[in-house]
Parts: structure tokens; sequence; C-alpha cells
């Protein structure tokens, strides 16, 4: 391998900061992850220590920098993924969070958007933004901080109030507060972000008290993000791609052409699906959003959002102790022999119900109801979400099942119990690629193509792998009934 042919990706995620090492051929010469403590304040509250993300980060690339043997001035080049929706402010003066950040699952500003739902104007956040009115997304984070964070207006007041996206808070310490930076993946889960007039929208700003100047300047998802300053790992590297994981991940898995599907089995459960050059608005309340934007080209997606999937798992671990560790599940669920219906409504339930008040269920337990009951009851509710998400697809698109393939990833990809199950309610092949990886593949390619040592995304398409396929088998008609339970199940308590 030539030098300077080696690409450094940061993917700062909901549970773990991690960092990979890739070369040009898009193989991993080495990886490293660290967990971060979750914190839970108030029923449905769920925040970060945003020094605790940004020290595993470090740590994390320093491990691999030594693990992968090469020297810091070989890595051409730094992509930065990241959890998108979670915000952190800080004091630009001092350099110091006011507050923890509000992860993405905090249900905290529910109050907030019920107040804008009540001044009718859903139709006016979707059409500037794509959005719903949800305390998912960063813009009423932003604003319950300002309202409530006693410190706030004064820095305000002084004009030394940042705030931003987790990708935002790296680079500007990662350029020792030189660049206060995002990409438009991450400003377009904002509500804050006009995605038609590619800009913060000014109404919306106003209407939730929000001022211009504390917010990042949005580029594209390739371009400069400024250069991680030298002290940190001994060499200077530049940032060029930036993207909120779930766009990452669609890049990754090269779901550059309009149809094409990704969803990704993470923390939650994300699909993505190419819509082309123009946005689409859903009708079946998707989101639309930017999925990818360079120098040559933008394109947008239809996105369902799953709230819980591998945190279920986690649950099942760290709560029940069903399991020791998070890989047993296909083995524990493969042993079950009664079905339960689970809702795994931990922070309420995302697209297409988008009611953060509903909680979690368990249906159908009996004196004989096992672990194993349970852990296949888990799995089986994550595959009847993505039919929930599948459907809304559907209907928006107007396209036929047949014409659906979809590619998967994250932790839970792994599972081939569960993607089987996957296939088999969706009707659909699932492809699997060598690389799971690819919310971090998607930010090495980014940076890699604008660091020139890829040509073009047709040059990309070369470096794609199957792993494995999964194939609906003849269980349709079995799975369709469990389907239908469940969703009854879900449509009492949405009520």
């Amino acid at each position: 391998m030539s030098k300077n042919h080696y690409i450094l990706s940061i993917d700062q995620g909901t549970t773990s900061s991690r960092a990979i090492i890739f070369d040009i051929n898009g193989q991993i010469l080495a990886q490293k992850n660290f967990e971060f403590k979750q914190y839970y304040p108030k029923n449905g509250w769920v925040e970060h220590n945003p020094y605790e993300i940004l020290d595993t980060t470090i740590n994390s690339i320093k491990h691999v920098i030594t693990e992968s043997k090469i020297k810091v001035e070989d890595i051409c080049t730094a992509g930065i993924t990241n959890q998108r929706e979670t915000i952190v402010a800080w004091d630009k003066s001092t350099g110091q969070p006011i507050y923890n950040a509000i992860v993405w699952q905090d249900r905290r500003t529910e109050d907030i958007c019920e107040n804008l739902r009540g001044k009718n104007l859903t139709e006016k956040v979707q059409k500037k933004t794509g959005l719903i009115i949800d305390p998912y997304f960063s813009g009423t984070k932003i604003k319950w901080i300002i309202d409530n964070v006693n410190e706030a207006n004064k820095i305000i007041s002084n004009n030394n109030l940042l705030v931003g996206t987790i990708d935002s808070w790296l680079i500007w310490n990662f350029t020792k507060g030189d660049c206060h930076l995002t990409d438009a993946t991450n400003a377009s889960r904002t509500m804050l972000y006009n995605i038609n007039e590619d800009q913060w929208d000014s109404e919306l700003l106003e209407l939730l008290n929000i001022p211009y100047e504390m917010l990042p300047e949005v580029k594209n998802s390739t371009g400069n993000f400024g250069v991680i300053n030298k002290e940190l790992f001994g060499s200077e590297i530049p940032i060029e791609g930036v993207a909120g994981d779930q766009q990452a991940a669609s890049f990754g898995q090269l779901c550059f052409e309009k149809g094409m599907i990704k969803s990704t089995y993470g923390t939650g459960c994300f699909m993505l699906m190419n819509t082309g050059d123009e946005m689409m608005l859903s009708k079946s309340n998707l989101l639309s959003t930017t999925a990818y934007k360079t120098s040559s080209e933008r394109k947008f997606a239809l996105e369902g959002s799953i709230f819980n999937a591998g945190t279920v798992v986690q649950w099942m671990r760290d709560e029940l102790n069903l399991i020791n560790n998070s890989s047993e599940v296909e083995e524990l669920a493969s042993k079950s022999k009664n079905s339960i219906y689970f809702v795994p409504a931990f922070t309420g339930l995302g697209a297409p119900y988008w009611r953060s008040d509903i909680r979690g269920s368990i249906h159908g337990i009996t004196r004989d109801t096992t672990k194993a009951d349970i852990a296949l009851a888990a799995l089986k509710s994550i595959c009847f979400q993505t039919k929930d998400l599948f459907t809304c697809l559907i209907k928006d698109t107007g396209l036929e099942t047949k014409d659906f393939v979809m590619r998967v990833d994250g932790g839970m990809s792994s599972n081939d119990l569960m993607m089987q199950y996957l296939s088999d309610i969706l009707g659909i092949k699932i492809e699997r690629p060598v690389n799971q990886e690819s919310t971090a593949t998607g930010a090495a390619y980014l940076a890699g193509l604008q660091s020139g040592l890829y040509k073009d995304i047709a040059e990309l398409k070369n470096l794609w792998k199957t792993n494995k396929v999964f194939e609906p088998t003849n269980l349709k008609d079995q799975i369709n009934d469990e389907y239908n339970c469940w969703l009854d199940i879900v449509k009492k308590e949405v009520g």
C-alpha cells in the first residue's frame, strides 16, 4: 500500500465511539470502539456527557493508529459520521458544554412539540424540512436548553453560545475551536433546516427563538471541514467527509440509485430509500431527508425510524439477565416454542405512529412462557416494525414488492434467524455485505472522494461484496398472521 492512501473513519454512535482505519480498497486495517455511559435523569430523558463522547472518540483513534502500525502522516483523510439529532451546547470562549448532550431518544420536549402542533404548523414544518414535529429532532432540544439552562441566556447575550449535533462538537474540538461546521445531512435532521432552499430557515428559528449565530455553517457531505490538530495524534489530518450515521450507512451500502434501500439495525433501526434528485413528501408519516450532497450531485431519501432495536437486546442482557452477551440472542431465540408478542416502545413508537407517550409491553404470557419465547418475540418485534416502514414505502412510491431489494447492516444484521424472518415478512430479497460497518465505510468513502483517493461514485461501486443473501420461504401466510396479531395490539395501544 502506498503512502497516504489510508482513511480514518470516526463513527460516533449512541452507545459507543468507534474508529476504523481503511485502506483504499475499503478493507479494515484496525478498528476499536469504547462504550460510554447513558444517563437517564428522568423518565423519558436520555443524556450523554459531551466530554465522555470526546474522550472515547479520541481514545478509539489513538488505539487504531497504534494497532494498524501505520504512521499518522500516512493517513490521507478523515471522515466523521455521528448519531444525528443529539445536540450539544457549549461556550465558545471556554469550550465547556453548558449541559449534557440531549440524545435523539430523549422525549422531554413533547410539550413544546404539542404547542407547535396546536398552532397548526405540522404541514408547514414538513414542507420546509421534510420532517414531522417530534421530540426526536434537534430544534426543540435546543429551545429546551435555551429556556431551561440558567447560564444559557447570559452566554447568548455575549454571543458566545454555540450549538450543534455531535459532528459539530467533534469538529470544533478536533480543530481547537477553528471550525464550527456541519453537513447537509445532519442539518436536515434538526427541524430547523429548509432542505428545499438548502439553508437554515429563518421562520423556524424565530418560531423556536433560536439565534442564527449559534448554529454551525452547513457544508456538503464532501468538503473541507478543517484539520485535526497535530497536538492530538502527532500529525495533522484533514477532515473531508461528514454525514449523519444513517445517511453514511446508505452511502456505504452504495445506495446511489433511485429506489435502492438500506436498513440499519443498531441502537435503533433506520430504513432509507434513495428517492433521487427531488424531495418526495411522504403521505404515510415517513420522513424526507437529504441522503447525501457532494459538489456534483444531491440526493434525497425517504426514511422510517424505529427508536428501539439493539436496545431491546441490551435490555434483555443488562436488565433481565436473559443472556450474557448480545451475540447469544439468536441461539436463545431459536429454542422458542410459544408465541408471545412484544411491543418495544421503551421511548415511544417512531414511524409511522410517532407516539412518544406509548410504552413497551409484552402480550400473551402464560405459565410456560420461557426466556427463549421473550427473545424470539423481541427479534420479531423489530421485523414487525420494519414491515410497518416497508408498507409505508410501498404506499408512498407506488412500487410493488417485487421491485425492492434491501441491503442490511448494523450489529443485529449478523443474526441469521432474524434476517431470514425479515425476508419472509417483507417478501423480498435481503442482501448483507461482507463489511457490515456500513456507517463507518460511508464516512470513509465520502472523505476519500473529496481527497481524490476515489475518482467518482462509479469507482466505489466496484468495492461492494456480498456476505449472504436471504430470500423468502414458504412461511408467508403464517408470518403475515403473526404480524397482523402484533399490529392489532399496537393499534389498541395507540388508540
